[in-house]
């Protein structure tokens, strides 16, 4: 059985015409909606348009339109509706419209109620913007809006005539009573007085829903040809085409997939890519970086890459560069029916700190997008109220700060292929941490303004130190994994404190489940790493020397390796602890003996002596080299 494809709306309006005087129709107002036009083809039209051939097929002869800024105009621009409507209605049409006050409209509605020469009826468009606030009205307004209700109440359906010559063909029960209707075309409800529609059953409340799967897989096909390379598709493969096409706008209003169609003219997109013409209007960019050839060259050599930024994690960095491949193929979420929405790639990284989580997230910017400042970093710790979640997604409408929008949201529209950084994330509100569950699932996240930031392109990374440690029994903060455990057991240990915390503390496993096994575990820093790190920190030093200064810098072998023990020999702070002895210890005394050294016909630096007095300052000798 094939499925009535017209809007649910519509199909209320014609059930409730005969016992209905007035509708209030909301939401999705200025949509597209699958409309029978010319040879009886659905094809998607606006919503006016839409509702006369609805109107036309059960004996109406003319539609009135009135909106605050033009006035009063018939509809259809057909000479003999729009004679009819000037008779009936007295019109003085000036460039097809008519200007008048709420007081004229008030008397338009009551001719309209009690026309028995006609159907008609009247849509009242941008009915949002007739007063300035919907439950603080002037007198004018109140008058305007008591004499609709009035009407409402005092309305009589009205009988139709016998069909004209020529006149259009009418549905079954065309000839039954039915309303002259007032329609309010509203962007929400609560734009009316409150008061306006209570108790009033002859007041009905339609609501304009987005078009479901059915609904856009159909309109789909009307947009076909403005794909490039259609000439040769065969039935299957428009098929193929409209199924896919409906599946990558799920939750979108018809116009979107118009206005998706159109772009794939403009930019020559062939109908098998659909999915990039789609992307191509969520993101608001023409150039896709995930489709890039050079991409796939880099990830094949991400490993190394890594190694080089991120020392001694070599099975996290095997993960990393797993689920970044599957980003790259486009294979993120393809176990659920449709998963296209969902970010490229999620990253949960945990482990001790300064073992390089945070810096992992900046290697794989570089990798992807060619420069590590194209991430966004948030960190969690300034979010640690409940309150603070409005400046992630914006005010909601009519507190201070709603016109700005939300940090996060902002962030992603201007920056829709990135890296997104949620640093320390166990620190956040976990009432904040519920409006990640829409972005893992659906891609998506809509701020108080109402406008949608699209995550589908982006790559989600979130770092915690959750599960190194634990409450022991009497609430004490107690170490679960120790430097020099194995790193099977430092994961296991790990990624079970961050399914109790989810699970039981949070009381959200909904979120872990969405994060799934993307869950990358980074191992203590071992004193071969330490060492390693160690030299990467030194030979940047020396590379910002030869910057700065040009001069060439070489440390004497004794003098690096008592260096290199002051600063690996506690390795609890991880690389990060490295570094802070490093410029404690070093740099601090080698800024000191560079500042006061006269540089002019040197080329070469060489540190001869690392001291430390009983005062624990610690000096360097320098000598030319």
């Amino acid at each position: 059985m094939t499925p009535d494809l017209s809007p649910r709306w519509l199909r209320d309006l014609e059930r409730l015409l005969p016992i209905r005087a007035q509708f209030v129709v909301a939401g999705n107002i200025r949509d597209h909606f699958l409309t029978p036009l010319g040879n009886g083809v659905l094809t998607p039209a606006p919503l006016t348009r839409c509702l006369w051939s609805s109107l036309r097929r059960q004996d109406y002869r003319f539609l009135l339109i009135y909106d605050p800024v033009e006035g009063l105009r018939p509809y259809p621009n057909e000479p003999d509706a729009v004679a009819l409507a000037t008779r009936l209605f007295d019109l003085k049409l000036q460039d097809g419209y008519m200007p008048m006050s709420l007081e004229r409209l008030a008397g338009i509605m009551k001719r309209l109620t009690r026309t028995r020469n006609a159907r008609c009826a009247l849509l009242i468009d941008f009915a949002s913007r007739l007063a300035r606030h919907p439950d603080q009205l002037c007198a004018e307004e109140h008058a305007f809006f008591l004499a609709a209700e009035r009407l409402a109440v005092h309305a009589v359906p009205v009988v139709s005539r016998e069909p004209e010559a020529g006149q259009a063909e009418r549905s079954p029960g065309s000839n039954k009573p039915r309303f002259n209707p007032v329609l309010w075309l509203l962007n929400r409800p609560q734009d009316l007085p409150s008061w306006f529609a209570l108790d009033n059953v002859r007041v009905e409340s339609l609501n304009v829903a987005l078009p479901d799967f059915e609904t856009r897989e159909a309109a789909a096909k009307s947009y076909f040809t403005l794909f490039k390379k259609t000439e040769t598709a065969g039935p299957e493969e428009r098929e193929k085409f409209a199924r896919a096409f409906a599946l990558a706008t799920d939750g979108l209003p018809l116009t979107a997939l118009s206005d998706a169609a159109q772009l794939a003219d403009r930019q020559g997109i062939a109908f098998a890519d659909v999915d990039d013409a789609v992307q191509c209007y969520k993101v608001g960019a023409l150039e896709n970086p995930w489709k890039k050839p050079y991409l796939r060259e880099r990830i094949a050599s991400a490993a190394e890459f890594i190694e080089t930024r991120v020392k001694g994690q070599e099975q996290a960095v095997t993960k990393s560069v797993d689920i970044l491949m599957r980003s790259v193929m486009g294979l993120t979420g393809a176990q659920a029916k449709s998963g296209g929405n969902r970010p490229r790639g999620v990253l949960f990284l945990a482990g001790p700190t300064g073992v390089g989580k945070t810096e992992l997230a900046k290697t794989l910017t570089q990798l992807v997008f060619g420069d590590e400042r194209a991430y966004i970093r948030f960190d969690m710790s300034e979010f640690a109220e409940e309150h603070a979640g409005a400046r992630l997604l914006g005010a909601p409408p009519g507190y201070v700060g709603f016109e700005a929008g939300g940090e996060l949201t902002n962030a992603v529209r201007e920056k829709p292929f990135s890296v997104v950084l949620f640093d320390e994330v166990e620190k956040a509100h976990p009432r904040i941490l519920d409006k990640f569950l829409q972005i893992l699932e659906d891609g998506r996240l809509t701020d108080g303004r109402g406008d949608i930031a699209y995550f589908s392109e982006t790559i989600l990374v979130f770092t915690s130190n959750l599960g190194i440690y634990t409450e022991d029994a009497s609430g004490a903060r107690a170490q679960n994994v120790q430097p020099g455990d194995p790193y099977e057991q430092v994961e296991a240990r790990v990624k079970g404190a961050i399914a109790d915390y989810f699970k039981y503390r949070l009381s959200r496993p909904e979120l872990l489940n969405r994060i799934g096994d993307n869950i990358v575990v980074f191992n203590f820093i071992t004193p071969p790493v330490a060492e390693r790190i160690f030299a990467g920190m030194l030979d940047n030093v020396a590379r910002r020397v030869r910057e700065e200064h040009k001069l060439e810098l070489e440390l004497a072998p004794e003098a690096r390796a008592r260096l290199m023990r002051w600063c690996v020999d506690d390795l609890a702070n991880g690389g990060r602890g490295i570094g802070n002895q490093l410029e404690s210890r070093f740099i601090n005394p080698l800024a000191r003996a560079l500042f006061t050294l006269d540089f002019q016909g040197r080329e070469r630096l060489r540190v001869a002596e690392i001291a430390e007095n009983a005062e624990k300052i610690v000096s360097v000798r320098l000598e030319p080299s």
